[in-house]
Formats: structure tokens, C-alpha cells, sequence
């Protein structure tokens, strides 16, 4: 029987139409900005965030890597972030180590902060002090990943945004799942990206692609992005082959992310009513379920027994993710596994 992997929406694989759609792509190289199906892409994303141009990078990880290069300066730059953010749990300290950057979380566990407390961290550093590390970018993450998928309201963005840039600070916003949150709230993506100076989406997650992002944000800076893609070895040459698949998937799997959600709901529903299990459901917004058991890693391993796959984040805290590669059956199978696993 198939696994039902809910480990990461990152484990879908390429769709049948997806892969035609790869092998039919037209290709130059890209290095040379002769690539169509790049430049396709990347002017798609550019308006769809709002913002005058956009790169397409291997990865969200060098999408967030790079945009923290252009915007902080060597000597002692401070990024103030959410709690368990990607750049801070799951980058090996690159911002440290490419750019220099002091990380300095805002808020509390859930990773989404409020304008005062942004306000108050900025104060705790004020200019002149010469022992503290400079306020220099602020990054929102959205929808949230290790805090659960949860989306931050627009005017919270908004406001957050205007303390930033009442200190003069720039912004980036990590937006690996933010189709995710534009489908589950109905806002549109530029009116939650336009006012960063960066922001990005990855087509490897919900979207179902099986490698690359874009950053986007002004020409000027989009133009030094490219100086470091082309330093640290993110240029490619006939890319227009996984470009097609990010074309693909803004064709064809956006609207379907409430599919994921639905599902996502009726999972941790069905997890909240097992004995072992706390959860709220109403805290599933897009398609990540974050529950706890007594023993993650014992439940994960009883559950890969039975064909189904999740992660433990810590000892008792065990994350699912639902996507395209897992249908209604999947739920069901899972529900049935976490069951017995628990009664075991």
C-alpha cells in the first residue's frame, strides 16, 4: 500500500501534466537572461506580489538567504523575526554566516508579533548604542510553518509595516506557503506582499513543483540579488525545464490549496477527538496540523508501521501537513494509524 506521507507538503511529486509541461518547455540560458520560460515566470510572480521585478532562485532557502544579503550591512545589522522562523531554525545559520546578521526574536511562540512589541524590540536598540547590534530588517513569515500555518491578518501586516518603516528599517517577507494564506483568506497576494521591500513564494510545497522559488521586490535590488545568485552558484543555464513548473503551477494548483485545507481540517478534527491527543481544530487555518501526544517520536514510528508518515518537532509535538499527493483515502488511513497507535 502507498505511503501516506504528511511529513512535509515538500514530499509532492510532479504531476503527470506538470511533467509534459516541463518536457515541452521552451529553454535558453538563463544565465544570460535568454531563457522564455524563466523570464515568463519570473514576470508572473513580479505582479502577482506587487513589485517591479523578480528572480527565480533554486530554492526559498536562497530566496530568504539572498534577500537578507542585499539588505544588511556588514557590522553588527540586527534581523528582528518571529519565534521559530525558517531563517532562524532551518537555514544552518546562514544569515550569521553570509551576511553577518544578528537574529533577535519578536514575540511569542506563535510567531506572529504585534506592532508594540515590534516597537519595543526596535527601542531596545536605539540608535547611538554603541553595545547593542543596529535594527536594520524586519522578516514576517506567512503563513507561519513551525507555529502551525497560521495566517497573519492584513492590517496586522500593515501596521507591523508602518512601524518598520517609521524607524526606517526594510522588510522581507518569507512567503514559502503565502498562496496558502492568500486561498484561505481571500486576500489577494500583492496586498499582503507589495509593501516589503522583498518577497518571495516557493513552487516546491502546496504548489506541487519539485524545485525552485522567485524573489521579488524593486529592479534595483532584484538586480543585486542577482550579483549573489551568480556568487554562490544559484545561476542556471537551460532552467526554463523547472520554470515550467512553477508556470504550471500558478495555472493549475492555487485554487486547489483549499482542497489541502479542507482536509487539513478534517485531520486534526479527527485527531482532536482521540484520547492522547491535544489540539484545537479551530487553530488549523491553512493545511499544517501541529498536535501533541505523549511520546512523538514512539507515535511516529507506530505510524510508519502502518504506511503513514509524519514528523515529530520536538518530544511530544508531532507536525502533518496535508497536499496534493494526499487525497480523502490518505485522511482516512491516518486518522485510522494515529488511532491505533495511541490504543497501542
Amino acid at each position: 500500500m502507498a505511503l501516506v506521507n504528511l511529513y512535509s507538503d515538500t514530499q509532492t511529486r510532479p504531476t503527470e501534466a506538470m511533467r509534459a509541461a516541463m518536457a515541452a518547455a521552451e529553454v535558453g540560458d538563463e544565465q544570460r537572461r535568454e531563457d522564455p520560460t524563466v523570464l515568463v515566470l519570473e514576470a508572473r510572480v513580479a505582479e502577482l506580489l506587487g513589485h517591479e521585478a523578480a528572480v527565480f532562485l533554486p530554492s526559498g532557502t536562497m530566496c530568504n538567504e539572498l534577500a537578507i544579503r542585499v539588505h544588511i550591512r556588514p557590522g553588527g545589522d540586527e534581523i528582528l523575526l518571529g519565534a521559530n522562523t525558517h531563517p532562524l531554525r532551518s537555514e544552518a545559520g546562514g544569515p550569521a554566516v553570509l551576511s553577518g546578521a544578528v537574529m533577535t526574536v519578536v514575540g511569542g511562540a506563535d510567531a506572529r508579533f504585534a506592532p508594540a512589541e515590534l516597537e519595543a524590540a526596535i527601542a531596545a536598540h536605539p540608535p547611538g548604542d554603541r553595545y547593542a547590534p543596529r535594527p536594520r530588517l524586519v522578516c514576517v513569515e506567512q503563513p507561519t510553518n513551525l507555529a502551525g500555518g497560521r495566517i497573519w491578518p492584513e492590517q496586522q501586516v500593515r501596521d507591523v509595516l508602518d512601524v518598520a518603516r517609521t524607524h526606517g528599517l526594510r522588510t522581507h517577507l518569507d512567503g514559502a506557503r503565502l498562496l496558502n494564506a492568500v486561498v484561505a483568506s481571500g486576500t489577494s497576494a500583492a496586498a499582503y506582499a507589495s509593501g516589503f521591500d522583498t518577497a518571495w513564494i516557493d513552487f516546491t510545497k502546496g504548489l506541487g513543483a519539485p524545485v525552485g522559488a522567485c524573489l521579488a521586490g524593486s529592479r534595483e535590488l532584484v538586480d543585486e540579488v542577482w550579483r549573489y545568485k551568480q556568487m554562490l552558484g544559484g545561476a542556471m543555464r537551460q532552467a526554463g525545464i523547472i520554470a515550467a513548473a512553477g508556470v504550471y503551477a500558478l495555472d493549475y494548483h492555487v485554487e486547489r490549496l483549499a482542497d489541502d485545507h479542507a482536509r487539513a481540517g478534517r485531520l486534526a478534527a479527527g485527531l482532536a477527538e482521540l484520547g492522547g491527543v491535544e489540539m484545537d481544530p479551530a487553530s488549523v487555518e491553512t493545511n499544517i496540523v501541529i498536535f501533541t501526544v505523549p511520546d512523538a517520536a514512539a507515535f511516529c514510528a507506530a505510524l510508519e508501521a502502518e504506511g503513514v508518515r509524519m514528523g515529530a518537532l520536538d518530544a511530544r509535538r508531532v507536525r502533518a501537513v496535508t497536499h496534493l499527493d494526499v487525497d480523502d483515502a490518505g485522511i482516512g488511513r491516518a486518522l485510522d494509524a494515529a488511532r491505533a497507535a495511541l490504543a497501542g
